[in-house]
């Protein structure tokens, strides 16, 4: 599986990102372009240790099988996940703008690598190390990009 800490995936997801316009509609899923731009941001910002989200309790009870579940193999995730609630969005916004906004998010997993000296606990699946992190950020970001079509 391809590491989102690699300036190549982030080359190839940029020039995903960039097909993306405001006309852009979901082929699958109840996020408008916008909200999954606002979503996939602000996720990355989490995974690159920027922001944080309160932990669900579900989460802790299936939290651990489902990242598991997820990053077992190269098949992409599932369609119609839960979304936690901190990261979903309603109405719309400048779509440029937030594209732009995450393209910046994105190089810095390449440029920054996190230091993974100290426990990364994600809001659903609980404590994660560097290669979870970069199969699911990786996974993540290509499951929005094919609800779009890109």
């Amino acid at each position: 599986m391809k590491s989102i800490y690699d300036q190549q995936t982030i080359k190839e997801f940029k020039e995903r990102i960039q097909k993306i316009d405001k006309s852009s509609k979901a082929v699958w899923g109840k996020m408008n372009v916008y909200q999954m731009l606002k979503h996939c941001t602000e996720n990355d910002k989490m995974l690159l240790r920027e922001r944080s989200f309160r932990r669900l309790f579900i989460g802790r009870l299936f939290g651990k099988m489902a990242l598991k579940s997820n990053i077992k193999n190269e098949e992409p995730l599932g369609r119609n996940s839960p979304t936690h609630p901190d990261i979903k969005f309603e109405g719309n916004g400048d779509v440029e703008a937030q594209k732009r906004e995450w393209l910046n998010v994105l190089d810095r997993y390449s440029r920054t690598r996190p230091k993974f000296d100290s426990v990364f606990i994600h809001p659903f699946f609980g404590k994660m190390n560097e290669e979870q992190i970069s199969k699911f950020a990786f996974k993540h970001i290509d499951h929005h990009l094919r609800q779009f079509g890109v």
